[in-house]
């Protein structure tokens, strides 16, 4: 993101619109000298009268007032003038000390355009000067411009405010000892503001809430310079709302341009807790969100891989749909990397490049680069494209270049290019080209590259609208294997899947029969070690299933709260026929991990390579306890298991262990829900009853009772899974969280430790410091890459609120890897909608 500071500076002119609503029919008033203390205005060679007093309640200026003669030495009145007793003259405004002004609002029944003054005493001459003294108000639309004394000169439009001078317009406010203002010509001046300016900030990222920003500062002069112009000379500003703020942008001049929602400093700096800590001699930046071209603050930080790390960023705002980042980046053990991101964005197109060059690595000696492209585009209203490309120079390329370990632990990055086509109706088809790059860091744990797909084509058809309520549903594709290595065998394959089903349902049940046949056709190029075998195949399994279910519930009441429970069994049965199909390479395929979706579905297989055959039925059976008043879920339990009524005969090699007839797959359970407002469990059992053992056993529990309030547990267990390195078997226990320690400070960290291996796989610890218009974030991140190679980095970063971060951002880090973190100095409307 460009350097933003949602600077906004109210938009003065509303204050002086043009206008003669003051002049219009109304009788000249003549202004006694004495109290028009610089001698402008009244003429001096006709005779002076003393005005009116003003009554209680202030007259509208726009009233018609009668002219009064000048009053007798002995205090009557000639004609039929009113003998009034003549207001004490007040003192020079220099000589009164500030009175609190009160906050004033427009008049709601004033005209649009018109002009209300109102005042103790209002003397003058209209059409010429008026003069309003005393809690003198100025209102035009939703303006208030409020003083000790405004003079307004009709002829040249302008309006003089002396004395605790505030003007608030709409929800902005700027106080100043004097004020002279042009209406017409939207120019004056502002001698030693201070201002308050709020503006509504409109969402820049998806899901992000509306909501307002809120500058302010002071200067020796606000100067106007026409429409939406504005110029500040020794000028702060600052989201801090307090008068001694924790930071500011401090600039000899700053300009202010809304018609282009720019601002520019010069001379300037920005100054935290006293003390300049990031010098911008020129710098150009956008008003109200707008993008902006110009220098990022830079970001720095720490790992042993890299040593210390410095980035400075600069951002290109090509156009409003295309931009661009130049960042050049230092790292102490590697060297210089120079990195270029570009973004753009059409009504029918989407899409980035990346790209980072190192000419040479002190530690490795080589050139490294990285390249990525995402493009994705409507072609026409049914045709869509997308290229997804991903290419580094070498295997080690994210371990020793990256802090995250999301890229650190990547291994295959994807090349593919698609186009997908949707007729708008009932059938869909879509053609890709797939490879990847496969990363092997380590020597010694190699890891396969998928196989190419060289292309792929897909059709779908989709009718549930038949007659008799049938649903037709066909599955089509051809697929060419293709592979690097000349080792595994290559083929193109050629499925088709047609499926009729009839749905049937009432308020308590449904049934759905459901009758499909699989065909496929295989040509195989096989390598030399797979010779005797055929090259041609050709598979065709039927496939029959019955899925049916009830659903009954009832009111209960548990430990005093009342809820509606669910009854809800589930039972489907599953019939495929064995067909032989050893001779069929492994191409996508592998066996589905245990899961309610597995034993719910028709393969136990993913991909197309094996058609698992069965004759079994799954049951299981689901309650859930619901508030009856808002409907929404406090607990789920269930509970599920296959069981086999047939020997399985189809594997994915020889040697398989397979289910046999009489058999059943493990007992699978699952409980979750909000046992509280504040906490909620989920939990996953796989349970072998054969064995009496448990497979797989995942929990967690998460207490949050406030925002950027919350702490994790979680175990997770699995007999058979590969764990860290490579080895089988797996156990961990995994506590986050983040919780206020006092005084504006936050703890946050996690610790995953392997408790089969013994030791801390992953570790994170933080501090974090909310001041109120800006934040302080440190944090440590280790975590391991392999057994014995272990990457750390450091992140520290001062975020000043809508203006900039200045370090490495940890953010990121942090809500990905602890459940319910919570930016710390989020906007109030944000921590609603959970937007970091």
């Amino acid at each position: 993101m460009p350097l933003n500071t949602r600077m906004r500076l109210i938009p003065l002119l509303l204050c002086w619109m043009s206008g003669s609503a003051l002049a219009a029919g109304l009788p000249p008033l003549l202004v006694s000298p004495d109290l028009v203390r610089d001698g402008r205005g009244a003429s001096t060679s006709r005779p002076a009268a003393a005005l009116q007093p003003a009554p209680a309640k202030p007259v509208p200026a726009t009233q018609p007032v009668p002219a009064v003669r000048a009053p007798s030495a002995s205090g009557a009145t000639g004609g039929s003038g009113a003998a009034v007793t003549p207001a004490p003259s007040p003192g020079p405004v220099a000589d009164r000390a500030p009175v609190p002004q009160p906050v004033a609002t427009p008049d709601p029944s004033l005209a649009a355009g018109d002009t209300l003054i109102k005042a103790q005493r209002i003397l003058g001459t209209r059409s010429v000067e008026l003069v309003a003294d005393g809690d003198a108000e100025l209102q035009r639309d939703d303006t208030v411009l409020t003083a000790d004394r405004v003079t307004y000169r009709e002829p040249v439009d302008e309006a003089v405010a002396e004395g605790n001078v505030v003007l608030r317009a709409g929800q902005d406010t700027i106080t100043g000892p004097k004020a002279t203002l042009v209406i017409g010509e939207s120019t004056g001046e502002f001698e030693t503001p201070s201002y308050t300016l709020t503006r509504d900030r409109t969402p820049t990222v998806a899901g992000e809430t509306n909501r307002k920003v809120s500058g302010s500062g002071n200067a020796d002069v606000l100067r106007l310079e026409g429409e939406n112009q504005y110029r500040l000379e020794n000028a702060t500003w600052s989201t801090c709302q307090a008068t001694d703020p924790d930071w500011y942008i401090k600039a000899r001049e700053l300009e202010l341009d809304y018609d282009r929602e720019v601002g520019t400093a010069h001379g300037g700096s920005i100054v935290f807790q006293d003390v300049p800590i990031f010098w911008m001699p020129w710098a150009e930046f956008p008003l109200s969100g707008q993008r902006q071209s110009g220098l990022l603050p830079p970001t720095f930080g720490s790992s042993n891989k890299t040593g210390a790390d410095l980035a400075v960023p600069y951002y290109w705002n090509i156009a409003p749909n295309y931009d661009a980042t130049i960042t050049p980046r230092l790292m102490s053990r590697r060297g210089m990397q120079l990195g270029g991101e570009f973004r753009y964005l059409g009504e029918t197109y989407r899409g980035e490049s990346r790209v980072e060059w190192m000419a040479k690595d002190n530690v490795t000696g080589e050139e490294r680069t990285l390249a990525s492209i995402q493009h994705q585009q409507r072609i026409t209203p049914n045709l869509y494209g997308s290229l997804d490309f991903n290419s580094v120079s070498d295997d080690s390329y994210f371990e020793d270049l990256s802090s995250r370990i999301s890229l650190a632990s990547q291994v295959h990055l994807l090349r593919q290019g698609s186009l997908s086509y949707s007729s708008g109706s009932w059938w869909s088809a879509s053609a890709l080209v797939q490879s990847y790059q496969t990363l092997n860091p380590d020597p010694d744990s190699i890891t396969a590259t998928p196989y190419r797909r060289v292309p792929q084509l897909l059709f779908n058809a989709y009718r549930p609208d038949l007659p008799g309520g049938l649903v037709f549903d066909l599955d089509a594709e051809y697929v060419r294997f293709a592979h690097p290595d000349k080792i595994y065998a290559e083929a193109d394959r050629l499925t088709a899947y047609p499926q009729m089903s009839l749905p049937l349902q009432g308020a308590a049940w449904f049934l759905t029969p459901k009758a499909g046949f699989h065909a496929s056709s295989y040509e195989i190029d096989r390598p030399a070690a797979d010779a005797g075998k055929p090259d041609s195949i050709s598979r065709n399994v039927p496939i029959l299933s019955i899925d049916s279910g009830l659903f009954f519930e009832r009111d209960t009441s548990w430990f005093g709260t009342n809820f509606v429970q669910t009854l809800e069994p589930r039972l489907f049965y599953l019939r495929v026929p064995e067909r032989d199909q050893r001779d069929i390479p492994l191409f996508d395929t592998t066996l589905y991990t245990q899961s309610f979706a597995e034993i719910f579905s028709e393969n136990r297989y993913s991909g197309g390579d094996r058609i698992g055959d069965a004759n079994d039925l799954t049951a299981a059976v689901t309650t859930r306890l619901i508030d009856p008043e808002t409907g929404a879920e406090r607990l789920r339990a269930l509970v599920g298991q296959r069981y086999y009524f047939s020997d399985q005969e189809v594997g994915l090699f020889e040697g398989q262990e397979l289910i046999q007839a009489g058999g059943r797959t493990d007992v699978l359970a699952g409980l979750g829900g909000k046992l509280t407002q504040h906490v909620s469990v989920d939990s996953y059992l796989q349970y072998d009853t054969g064995e009496g053992q448990t497979e797989r056993f995942n929990a967690t529990m998460r207490y949050q009772p406030a925002y950027a309030k919350a702490l994790n547990v979680s175990y997770r267990y699995g007999r058979n899974v590969i764990g860290y390195g490579g080895e089988l078997g797996l156990e961990d226990l995994d506590v986050s969280g983040q919780w206020p320690i006092g005084r504006g400070w936050y703890g946050v960290g996690r610790v995953t430790r392997s408790l089969k291996e013994n030791r801390v796989t992953e570790a994170i610890g933080g501090l974090e410091y909310d001041g109120g218009c800006w934040a302080f974030r440190v944090a440590v991140h280790r975590f391991a890459i392999e057994r014995d190679d272990v990457s750390q980095a450091i992140y520290v970063q001062l975020e000043l609120n809508d203006l900039a971060g200045i370090g490495s951002n940890p953010l990121s880090l942090l809500t990905r890897s602890v459940p319910g973190y919570g930016k710390i100095n989020a906007s109030s409307a944000d921590r609603v909608f959970g937007v970091d």
